[in-house]
């Protein structure tokens, strides 16, 4: 579906309210939904996907998803947000999670970025070269 500029631009003023201090804040989305589904703007669809996509991005900049092949200790969790905040230079939200597939090493992704130190990943790598 074709966008027109100005659903676009609606929506990305929509986000801009949206920050405070930079930030997302999660009741100003919560009220700009709803009151742009109560208004009933024309291309409302439209500029609901766009406004949409725009605040997950956000959310996904500002989340590391890090899998590991094993649970990872208290400490460990710690180390790995003070240095994805360190690289950053932002808060960043970390959600850990096991995945026995990576058989070693740790898998972060923060938004676009990955970092993949797993043995599978080598293992992979190592294969290809072959």
């Amino acid at each position: 579906m074709k966008i027109s500029k100005e659903a676009r631009h609606i929506a990305r003023s929509l986000y801009r309210d949206s920050l405070t201090d930079g930030r997302l804040d999660e009741s100003k989305v919560r009220t700009i939904a709803s009151g742009l589904t109560a208004a009933k703007p024309r291309e409302l669809i439209a500029i609901l996907k766009t406004y949409e996509r725009l605040v997950r991005l956000e959310i996904e900049r500002n989340t590391a998803r890090v899998e590991s092949a094993v649970a990872l200790d208290g400490a460990m969790q710690q180390q790995i947000t003070a240095q994805l905040q360190q690289i950053y230079r932002r808060p960043i939200a970390a959600e850990f999670g096991v995945n026995p597939e990576l058989i070693g090493g740790v898998r972060v992704r923060v938004g676009s970025d990955v970092w993949d130190g797993s043995v599978a990943h080598r293992l992979r790598e190592l294969g290809a070269a072959l």
